[in-house]
């Protein structure tokens, strides 16, 4: 065993039985009975002090261990201190020489009373620290009285491992016990200090420049009271890469690290460290909005509540890389390399274990379309967060690795099947929509601007979803004929229904003309919604948009017929004359007939509604040049048949800029 790296053996057992120890044996051992029973009454700690209180503490313990016929060690002084770890380490030196040689013979038969004397004033220094409300933190210490009190337990540590080494003598027996108690106070002294100063941190937000909506107001009210800055003003002193350790904190959590580690402890100090920075990891996603929940808890929260909550998570989960990567830093300052990963891997572990629970909630939550956004935004931080995660550790860390992958993978797997779901299940609501009650003035339809809606958003995230239906979706002929990735295939799919719900809906208007309303402004937001957006127009392709504008064009005709071509029928000449003239009550007739139906198509289609504007003034520009014409034609050739004055007026009752000035007040939507 290594004295100086490895932790001591239990002193339970240090002492073996021996039926023929001599009389002094038996003396010392009555000594060790009479301190046992006395222990609780009369440690160094309650032992009156004065500002020579290590020497009187040395001295008095030393005293009250009398019974035997040895004399009591003399009290070590601040002058001979040195001297005494000297005459310690030469007698390190001297049993580590016998050891390794085997002398038996020359071994020693009692331990010098320096030793004792050390260990006396070991003991009464740890007295002194760690009494009571009188404890002094170690931070309080000096540089140089901190140094020399870890240099004085190391030196004990090795005192403790050399004398086990001879545990099978009696006379050694004593001191093994004595010694080892004290090393024992002064670890738990220096650990508890130790997670003192671990906790002795402030919270540090990884990514500054998220700020809370109270931070934003805070902030502008302080910049508005706030003179601005000279120009020439220093920018401010960045904080270092430790999670919000002072430059001395951090120098006394290494310093006794090492002094830890190096007399064996290293499990213990690890443990310690792990404790309180996984406290202060929770403490930090917490800080930044984070909410731990049950699998329970997520399935029975509003979709409101859980949406909000999502963009949470993913906004703390993107930081995670950032904060793993503190944390290693810090462990690597504070710990070797070897026990450093270990500890990092452990506090990934744990805070893996608190931030992917959740998202393993989130996919097992019942699937509905409205979730696809959040669950897209979770699949792809997962996607991007996860591999930066990875880089963090050691390959040799393998079952981090596997865990954080096959955790990932489960999560990634069922958020992806339930993407490909919802598509599906939109894909039925579209066929499935069979609402009876037209929309009023053929406006566009509500299923519609949903659609197109949710796949214009939906196209955003168009690797992801391409790449998620590539692993998920299964092909079951669905598709459309020639399409190209699963994805370009149910968006093709999707489209093609909504046409054919949308042609089968406008055979609810009984009016023809309003029915090829309806189709062009449906189709013209969907050609519009396509065009407007790169990732669709790429899945939908430029055949299709050609398509879908020769459509639009045919409804078109379709409403020019169905609405102006019988009225432009009331302005043909055909029948009008006889014998060369002009049958009178026939043209007033027609002129009649004209009056009564272009204002009830004036009355009816300003109730009308066309969304678009460049839609609405297409339309009202072809129904001008189409009518304007042909009635100042009609007009001029026949107006002048009826005598001036009341007949013209019964008759004649627009003019062409009239009719142009009704014609621009269609597809208003007035009621």
């Amino acid at each position: 065993m290594d004295p100086e790296n490895d932790k001591p053996e239990s002193l339970d057992n240090a002492i073996p039985e021996n039926n023929d120890e001599g009389d002094e044996a038996k003396a010392e051992k009555a000594d060790e009975v009479a301190e046992t029973k006395t222990t609780d009454e009369e440690t160094p700690a309650e032992i009156k002090k004065d500002e020579g209180a290590e020497t009187d503490i040395a001295a008095e313990s030393e005293a009250k261990e009398g019974g035997g016929d040895e004399d009591p060690a003399p009290p070590p002084s601040a002058l001979n201190i040195d001297k005494l770890s000297q005459e310690v380490d030469n007698y390190l030196s001297t049993l580590s020489t016998l050891k390794s040689d085997g002398d038996e013979s020359s071994i020693p038969q009692d331990v010098p009373n320096f030793v004792k004397q050390f260990s006396l004033m070991v003991e009464a220094r740890i007295a002194d620290y760690d009494s009571g409300q009188t404890a002094v933190k170690w931070s309080s210490l000096c540089a140089e009285e901190s140094a020399s009190f870890l240099e004085a337990i190391t030196r004990l540590s090795s005192l403790s491992t050399a004398l086990l080494a001879f545990s099978a003598h009696p006379n050694f027996a004593r001191s093994i016990n004595r010694i080892g108690a004290v090393l024992e106070r002064a670890i738990s002294y220096v650990e508890e200090e130790f997670k003192d100063l671990l906790d002795d941190y402030r919270f540090q937000d990884p990514n500054p420049n998220t700020a809370t909506n109270e931070d934003e107001n805070a902030k502008t009210e302080e910049e508005e009271n706030t003179a601005p800055p000279e120009e020439n003003e220093p920018p401010p002193k960045e904080d270092n890469h430790f999670p919000g350790y002072e430059d001395e904190v951090l120098s006394n959590l290494i310093r006794l690290s090492k002094m830890m580690i190096a007399i064996g402890y290293e499990t213990e100090c690890c443990e310690a460290y792990t404790v309180a920075r996984r406290t202060a990891l929770e403490e930090s996603v917490h800080k930044l909005g984070f909410e731990k929940h049950s699998i329970d808890d997520v399935q029975k929260m509003q979709w409101e509540n859980l949406e909000r909550e999502i963009a949470s998570w993913v906004s703390i989960f993107k930081q995670c890389p950032t904060l793993l990567a503190s944390e290693r830093n810090l462990a690597r300052e504070v710990f070797p390399a070897s026990t450093s990963d270990r500890v990092l891997c452990s506090l990934a572990q744990g805070l893996s274990a608190t931030i992917l629970n959740f998202a393993v909630a989130v996919a097992l939550t019942k699937i509905a379309s409205e979730k696809l956004f959040k669950f897209l935004d979770t699949y792809e931080a997962l996607r991007d967060v996860l591999p930066t995660l990875h880089g963090l550790f050691p390959e040799q860390e393998e079952s981090l690795l596997q865990e954080l992958q096959a955790e990932g993978g489960f999560i990634k797997t069922r958020l992806g099947e339930a993407i490909v779901s919802i598509f599906s299940e939109l894909e039925t609501s579209i066929r499935t929509d069979a609402g009876k009650t037209p929309v009023p003035g053929g406006a566009i339809h509500p299923l519609t601007r949903y659609i197109m809606n949710y796949l214009n958003y939906a196209c955003e995230y168009k690797e992801s979803i391409e790449h998620i239906f590539k692993e998920h979706h299964k092909n079951d002929g669905a598709e459309s004929s020639g399409s190209g990735s699963p994805f370009q295939g149910q968006v093709t799919k999707m489209m093609e229904l909504l046409d054919e719900n949308m042609e089968a809906k406008s055979k609810l208007y009984k009016d023809h003309a309003l029915g090829a309303i309806f189709l062009m402004n449906n189709g013209r937001y969907v050609l519009q919604k396509v065009r407007g957006s790169n990732e669709i127009s790429s899945l939908t392709g430029d055949a299709w948009c050609r398509k879908k504008s020769t459509d639009l064009r045919q409804y078109h005709k379709v409403y020019q017929r169905e609405t102006w071509g019988k009225l432009l029928s009331y302005l043909h000449p055909e029948g009008l004359t006889s014998h060369g003239k002009v049958v009178k009550p026939v043209l007033k007739e027609r002129f009649k007939n004209f009056n009564a139906m272009f204002d009830e198509i004036s009355r009816t289609q300003t109730t009308w509604v066309v969304c678009d504007d460049q839609l609405q003034s297409e339309l009202r520009v072809s129904i001008s040049n189409m009518v304007v014409p042909a009635y100042r034609s009609f007009l001029g050739r026949y107006g002048q048949v009826f005598t001036p004055g009341r007949q013209t007026e019964k008759y004649v009752k627009f003019q062409g800029e009239e009719i142009e000035d009704s014609i621009e007040e269609l597809f208003d939507g007035k009621k």
